[in-house]
């Protein structure tokens, strides 16, 4: 039997003629004549042509939908529409059955809620397997960026004595008997006698350690997995999501800003010319499926014009007062349009002020930095006007914000003074403030949402839809 081959690899090669063996799991089977085989390398199904009178009718009558094949045969060029090979069979081998009475991923159409009950088998539906292709290719894209701009990966803990956000919304850690909590003389709970001989909870951000690691190698960032225990069921939340977090010593908020817009430009385009099938297919899913909403609420741009209008523009730059009076003084404003009306300056925009700038006033992605620092974390550098900090957010259309960073804090007293304002405890935070205490300088870094990159690139509308095994309040099923 020839050598087996992936049927992506058949798909470029096109070579008419060769004797081949694949493997993959069938999607559907016509006529007993026509077989559909995908097995996960590429979006197309590939056509195996059968002649009935030549197998075995009891292995043919095994062949349903889900049954996983590997079949041997000859390319030719195809007779039929809709592609230009097919494989036609000389050799079937059941490798796996099916049983299709039991099997939930039928040739039809399925809701994205019955798939997230499937979890465990929804990518092989062509939607979330063409997700799940873009996923990994962007995660390569993200290692290729930083490989070539000479920044080191480093690994921050998962487990954490500090809350890098500041929000409190943490999943504890702990190997405490539960029927039996240990309880100090003023009857809290005793920690010491923890595993960690204190508090600690599963990590929002790798943030601070990755500060520590670019003040001694220069520029560095982390990817990994993140925490929250946030309790919003809502389609932009996960309790356990992937964050990108680059931290540059010497760097500040412009060099930050421009470091941010290169890296996603850079790893956009590299996943539209990588995937380029999953995203036409992707688009056209999205199209059909804004047929059925009013048109008030559908994207101004197609799924291929969001992210060639991102690739192409360059990124207007705004304070956060100059954001607000834009949207202060908006038609949408003014005629109580907004569901979350503007009127004092202070307040953190939503998305849907986000979405105005991009998709309505500038047509182009937007960076809104300096912003109120009541409304941003301890660790952001205070402006001289002691009202605002040097943060930034980027704005995506179709999504609000993608990018959130800042210049961080390196001056010990000023950074001290922001951490009693905020009832921080300081103990917690010794080791942070050293980094100010031997050999400080400027840096800065910035948080990118895997998942939300990816709702963008696919046109998703759920942010369970683009991980593999959705961690959200009452579901931790697989």
């Amino acid at each position: 039997m020839p050598q087996k081959t992936e049927i992506k690899s058949v798909f470029e090669s096109k070579n008419i003629g060769d004797n081949i063996s694949i493997n993959g799991w069938v999607k559907t089977f016509r006529s007993n004549r026509f077989i559909a085989l995908n097995d996960g390398s590429c979006l197309e199904d590939i056509q195996c042509v059968i002649n009935f009178e030549e197998f075995d009718k009891e292995i043919l009558s095994k062949i349903n939908t889900g049954t996983s094949l590997n079949i041997g045969g000859k390319v030719v060029e195809s007779q039929g529409k809709g592609q230009n090979i097919e494989i036609s069979v000389k050799e079937i081998n059941i490798l796996g059955l099916s049983n299709p009475d039991e099997y939930p991923i039928q040739p039809k159409k399925h809701s994205f809620e019955f798939l997230r009950d499937n979890a465990h088998l929804r990518v092989r539906t062509k939607t979330i397997s063409s997700v799940m292709r873009i996923r990994s290719e962007l995660s390569y894209a993200i290692h290729k960026f930083f490989n070539e701009n000479n920044f080191y990966y480093v690994h921050t803990p998962i487990i954490t004595g500090s809350d890098a956000e500041g929000a409190g919304e943490m999943f504890r850690v702990t190997t405490l008997d539960l029927n039996k909590v240990p309880k100090d003389s003023d009857g809290k709970i005793d920690f010491t006698k923890d595993f960690f001989s204190k508090e600690t909870n599963l990590t929002v951000s790798g943030q601070l350690e990755a500060e520590s690691m670019a003040l001694g190698l220069g520029k560095v960032y982390t990817f990994g997995p993140t925490f929250r225990a946030e309790n919003s069921n809502t389609s932009r939340h996960l309790a356990e999501f992937w964050m990108i977090e680059p931290e540059m010593a010497f760097y500040e908020l412009d060099d930050n800003i421009n470091l941010a817009e290169q890296f996603i430009k850079y790893i956009i385009k590299y996943v539209y010319d990588k995937c380029k099938n999953e995203i036409v297919f992707l688009s056209g899913r999205l199209e059909k499926e804004e047929q059925n909403i009013p048109k008030n609420e559908r994207n101004d741009f197609s799924l291929e014009e969001r992210i060639n209008f991102v690739i192409n523009n360059d990124f207007i730059r705004i304070t956060y007062s100059e954001a607000f009076d834009i949207l202060k003084n908006s038609k949408p404003n003014k005629k109580g349009k907004f569901k979350f009306p503007l009127n004092e300056w202070g307040v953190d925009f939503q998305s849907e002020h986000e979405r105005f700038l991009v998709e309505k006033y500038f047509k182009c992605p937007v960076v809104v930095y300096d912003y109120p620092s009541k409304i941003k974390a301890f660790y952001m550098r205070m402006n001289d006007d002691k009202k605002t900090v040097k943060a930034m957010d980027i704005l995506f259309p179709g999504i609000g914000e993608i990018v959130g960073g800042s210049q961080r804090e390196e001056r010990i007293d000023v950074l001290k003074e922001r951490i009693k304002s905020l009832n921080i405890d300081e103990k917690e935070l010794w080791w942070y403030l050293d980094l100010r205490k031997f050999g400080t300088v400027k840096h800065s870094g910035f948080g990118l949402g895997l998942e939300r990159l990816i709702l963008f690139i696919t046109g998703m509308g759920n942010i369970r839809d683009v991980i593999p095994f959705p961690r959200t309040p009452k579901n931790a099923e697989f």
